[in-house]
């Protein structure tokens, strides 16, 4: 049977909704090959779409750079989707998702303050091996301008870079005759993003008039700001359940749907209220790793008792190792508050609680580390001699936090109720 494409699962799902019978799509940022085995476990067995949700920083163009998720570009990142698939039985629906793709999205561009041109020019071939890669969905961000930096950018800017992005993607789609795809456009940046109903449905308009001339399909999701923000290991920002429902109905007048980023560390209270505001999906990405991080901590000490029982000889250095690259590798300064984001690799070393902080939030950084690898396999060989499987403990670690989603989103099921919908359609 022909996969169904995104944009119709998403139409399904809008009616489903008006039924009581949606739920909130998930967007997993794919952290690792754990993360991936623990998404597809949790989809096969309780039969929901999946949507691995990679940054232009996590999976991209060798030449542009690559990718610090296990090396990944476009082609072996759709690769190793297809085998995880196989691998663990799934015959359902999953969706590769381009997230924050375009202009000064790789940090190096914007550091270094790529002219627009250039910028432009290495979004458009990103974007052209995520379309030849088969990726599903597309998002459209040309949003992280370094010249507008701390000002809100004009919405005027922002519509025209992205109708350019998305007329050159379809042109590009249809000259190789590949299948449609769907696009998602807006910014969940709580400075200058969509977070009032009358500038969500003026960028919408818009949106719709400069599309509509060049004959250019409709985005699938529009991101609104719902309130959340990540810092650290929590859920830093505050939910707006009235925002969020005020922004799922203005979306959904225009057949597409409300996206929320940054849905990480949420409560379950706020979980469960994606269901009534009608959000129609949300991003979670830096958690999943994080819980593969501690999951490998917890092994760690594991390992310790295990040699101080005399049932191993030389333990590994997993937590050093995570440690050192976790600190050295200063992607956590985009996840820290304040003051803490300028200070020094070396202040960090010296204070042993932030030091433990870091590694919580940036060990995911480091897992395609050759150093930190060995180790790992050193510890999971430990763990084997008493006949404990540690990488099953890890996947297994990854899918309680993800199966909290689930649950509150009402996923079970509705790969199947979205096929009914869509099957009731044709035949209606």
């Amino acid at each position: 049977m022909a996969k169904i494409p995104i944009q119709s699962a998403v139409k399904a799902l809008l009616e489903l909704q008006d039924e009581g019978k949606g739920g909130t799509l998930l967007g997993i940022g794919p952290m690792s090959t754990n993360v991936l085995q623990a998404s597809f476990e949790l989809a096969r067995d309780y039969d929901f779409p999946l949507m691995f949700i990679a940054s232009r920083n996590q999976v991209d163009l060798d030449e542009l750079g690559g990718g610090y998720v296990n090396g990944w570009n476009q082609y072996t990142f759709v690769q190793a989707i297809r085998e995880m698939a196989e691998l663990t039985g799934f015959d359902g629906l999953y969706y590769v998702c381009r997230d924050h793709g375009g202009p000064w999205q790789r940090d190096k561009e914007r550091n270094d303050h790529l002219p627009v041109e250039e910028a432009m020019a290495l979004g458009q071939k990103s974007y052209l091996a995520d379309i030849e890669a088969g990726f599903d969905l597309l998002m459209i961000d040309p949003t992280k301008d370094p010249f507008e930096i701390g000002k809100v950018i004009p919405l005027e800017k922002v519509i025209e870079r992205t109708v350019e992005l998305i007329e050159f993607c379809e042109k590009e789609r249809q000259a190789r005759d590949l299948p449609e795809i769907g696009y998602e456009v807006g910014t969940e940046e709580t400075n200058g993003g969509l977070t009032s109903t009358e500038t969500y449905e003026t960028f919408i308009l818009r949106l719709q008039e400069e599309l509509g001339r060049r004959d250019l399909p409709m985005p699938t999701f529009i991101v609104g700001q719902t309130g959340t923000l990540v810092r650290k290991t929590e859920q830093a920002g505050r939910f707006s359940f009235e925002n969020a429902a005020d922004l799922a109905k203005m979306a959904k007048k225009y057949g597409v749907g409300l996206k929320e980023h940054n849905g990480d560390y949420l409560d379950d209270v706020i979980l469960l209220a994606h269901i009534p505001s009608q959000i129609t999906a949300t991003n979670v990405a830096p958690q999943y790793g994080t819980e593969e991080t501690r999951a490998l901590l917890k092994l760690a000490k594991l390992e310790e008792k295990l040699k101080e029982q005399g049932l191993i000889g030389q333990p590994s250095k997993v937590k050093d190792v995570l440690l050192y690259h976790s600190i050295k590798s200063e992607r956590w300064r985009k996840w820290m508050v304040g003051s803490q984001r300028e200070l020094s690799v070396e202040e960090i070393v010296k204070d042993e609680e932030l030091s433990s902080e870091i590694l919580d939030i940036a060990g995911h950084y480091t897992f395609n580390i050759d150093e930190v690898k060995e180790e790992i396999n050193k510890l999971y060989r430990n763990l084997s001699k008493a006949h404990i499987d540690g990488q099953r403990f890890v996947v297994d670690h990854i899918k309680r936090s993800i199966r909290n989603y689930v649950e509150c989103f009402n996923l079970k099921g509705l790969t199947s109720r979205i096929k009914e919908k869509l099957n009731g359609s044709k035949n209606a």
